[in-house]
């Protein structure tokens, strides 16, 4: 396995620093127990009572579900650890736990919903838009692709490949438009929104600013459709976020260009503006750049950070259904900040040296780590190919940086 190689790589087992109690998301009480209500009862519940339930030897922890497992575990370094036993077991929920409530996520230019599981876990979930081989018209602008199921699952892979470990843990599955959405839905106005279309399929729309009409419907086969489904970071009201605009964002317009574009000197401005002025922010930018331009993702406008770590903790690199639209093109201006800035952290330049070698071949890990998603295959091969590619242009402009 070269995943497992990889992963056993010294480059793979630098430690992160010593984790204190301020640099943990939650502060937890170590005796607070949670256990099913009743035999009858999905719901999970806080109870002291619990201690009479637990099994010799089981810690209050033990009864915790997976996904808060995962939400106490976030730190100011990492969203989650390397050598993480608990993926796996999030990554099968995510797939396999039953739903019990589905609804419209609001906001957002496309259809996602909100899924909800017995044990109070949730998953955002984004339905299928187009097949593995289609790629994003030439002529497309790209605020107005579609957003990419797959992408979601492959983004979150290749991101944990390059050692980031930046974006919440994804799963595909496979659901009942009928058992899973329409007949549990609570939702009114997506209710509304489902008809049999002629050839038989159950079908919905949903309500958004974009892709949300009976022109634009999803339908089952004839009634299972693909989707991801993202684990939910902590609700804001327990640990907020803040969102940065991008200094590299683009215009948003179809003939106007961004400052950036305009001015080579750019990065120089950036580098005496707060917060990139100080600590490792411009960095982690440059970290999220790499990943943009290895699956093709124009769409960064904003990114987030946990408000309780300041300045000096990772970027959140969310909502990467527009990465994998393309493999026939490379979209060279997404690398700008690497460009313009002529920086890069060490610990990932040794990475994407290590990953454009024969034995630890980028497109071949990513490969391996998806052929156990239950959708596989989650890319087609012309965009795992497209990777290698991307990732040599990627050392070339830092060779170019090194020259200079």
């Amino acid at each position: 396995s070269k995943l497992v190689a990889l992963f056993e790589h010294p480059l793979y087992n630098i430690q992160v620093p010593e984790v204190t109690e301020k640099d943990k998301l939650f502060i937890i009480n170590p005796t607070e127990k949670f256990s099913l209500r009743s035999s009858r009862s999905d719901e999970w519940v806080s109870s002291s009572k619990a201690e009479t339930l637990l099994l010799t030897g089981k810690t209050a922890y033990d009864t915790y579900p997976t996904w808060l497992k995962f939400h106490i575990g976030i730190n100011r370094y990492e969203l989650y650890p390397r050598q993480d036993p608990l993926l796996p077991v999030l990554l099968q929920d995510l797939a396999t736990q039953r739903i019990v409530s589905s609804v419209q996520k609001s906001g957002g230019t496309q259809l996602k919903l909100i899924m909800t599981f017995p044990n109070y876990g949730q998953a955002l979930f984004k339905p299928m838009k187009q097949t593995r081989d289609q790629e994003t018209p030439i002529d497309f602008f790209y605020f107005s692709d579609f957003e990419r199921h797959n992408a979601e699952i492959a983004a979150f892979h290749l991101d944990r490949i390059l050692d980031f470990r930046r974006i919440p843990p994804v799963s595909g599955r496979l659901i009942n438009i009928t058992k899973e959405i329409r007949d549990i839905t609570t939702d009114k106005k997506l209710a509304k929104t489902f008809f049999i279309s002629p050839a038989g399929n159950v079908c919905f729309y949903g309500e958004c600013s974009y892709y949300c009409s009976t022109e634009h419907a999803l339908c089952g086969k004839p009634d299972r459709l693909e989707g991801s489904m993202a684990a939910l970071l902590p609700d804001k009201t327990l640990a907020k976020r803040r969102s940065w605009r991008s200094p590299w964002r683009r215009s948003y317009h179809k003939s106007k260009k961004a400052e950036w574009e305009l001015n080579p000197n750019y990065c120089a401005q950036v580098r005496e503006t707060p917060p990139y002025d100080r600590g490792h922010r411009l960095l982690d930018l440059i970290d999220m750049t790499i990943l943009d331009f290895l699956m093709g993702n124009m769409d960064r406008h904003h990114y987030e950070t946990f408000e309780k770590f300041g300045n000096d903790t990772f970027l959140l690199h969310l909502d990467n259904g527009r990465g994998f639209g393309t493999h026939s093109r490379d979209e060279v201006s997404i690398l700008a900040p690497l460009q313009q800035c002529c920086s890069i952290k060490k610990s990932t330049y040794l990475r994407l040296q290590l990953l454009a070698t024969q034995p630890y071949r980028l497109s071949d890990v990513l490969r391996e780590a998806l052929a156990a998603d239950p959708l596989a295959p989650v890319l087609a091969e012309p965009h795992l190919q497209a990777l290698d590619r991307r990732l040599g242009k990627v050392l070339v402009a830092v060779g170019h940086c090194l020259a200079r």
